[in-house]
């Protein structure tokens, strides 16, 4: 049987413990637009939450020569993650004018007038029509600037062990459950680019490769929440070029 980390209250005190140990980075927004994602914690069966509705993705954009651990190419899948305690990952749906078919966490901009954590439970209602609040809050990460004008703020919120999910069909094309001990496992992949000076991080999850904004979140969660190395930052990880408009 593959390992799996159990859903439990122990869990959940451990990422809050280390989560508020962690001394966040905070960054200015000089000009940028400031978004909100959420990291939510859920529990995950390998047999009925595994699989993957899309048969076919295009890779050609993906920087390097990805492939699997046996030097299998990847097709983009997300199959064989589910299994114990995980974080739900979204495909963004194919209509969308920003970043279509890109793996996110849910979450977007501010309104006007909104904190972080009230834009990042409203997108959570909007894209999963899941409802957490404040209660449900285990920690922060820091601050992630992006290319495309924006400084990210992460929540990692604790959630019912089997939340009932109605993905909104415009934003959200497939909602998966990525297995925490899936993420620990993962061999983060750091390349270089002639367009950037930044480093690139490839985070392996499934058949594919997760990059930042989004890989950059989730190795600080696996990092700094996971593994307890406090104050690792990341806001010095660069994105490809297909995620800078």
């Amino acid at each position: 049987m593959e390992r799996v980390i159990t859903f439990d209250n122990q869990l959940r005190s451990s990422i809050r413990a280390n989560l508020n140990a962690h001394e966040r980075l905070v960054q200015p927004l000089e000009g940028r637009r400031h978004a909100a994602v959420a990291i939510i914690l859920v529990d995950s069966d390998p047999v009925r939450h595994d699989g993957d509705p899309i048969v076919a993705v295009d890779m050609s954009m993906v920087p390097g020569d990805p492939r699997d651990l046996q030097g299998r190419p990847l097709d983009g899948r997300m199959i064989g993650v589910a299994g114990g305690a995980a974080f739900l990952l979204c495909r963004r749906a194919a209509k969308l004018r920003r970043h279509a078919g890109q793996w996110a966490l849910p979450g977007g901009r501010l309104d006007a007038g909104e904190t972080p954590l009230q834009a990042a439970l409203r997108e959570v209602r909007e894209e999963l029509g899941l409802s957490l609040e404040a209660e449900n809050v285990l920690g922060w990460l820091d601050d992630y600037p992006t290319r495309s004008g924006f400084v990210i703020t992460p929540v990692v919120l604790w959630g019912p062990a089997e939340p009932e999910l109605v993905p909104a069909p415009d934003e959200v094309l497939a909602v998966y459950r990525i297995g925490l001990q899936v993420l620990l496992d993962s061999e983060p992949r750091f390349l270089t680019i002639p367009e950037s000076d930044q480093p690139i991080l490839q985070l392996p999850l499934g058949n594919d490769v997760i990059h930042a904004p989004t890989a950059a979140v989730l190795y600080q969660l696996r990092q700094v929440a996971l593994r307890g190395l406090l104050d690792e930052r990341v806001h010095h990880i660069g994105e490809p070029v297909f995620a800078w408009r």
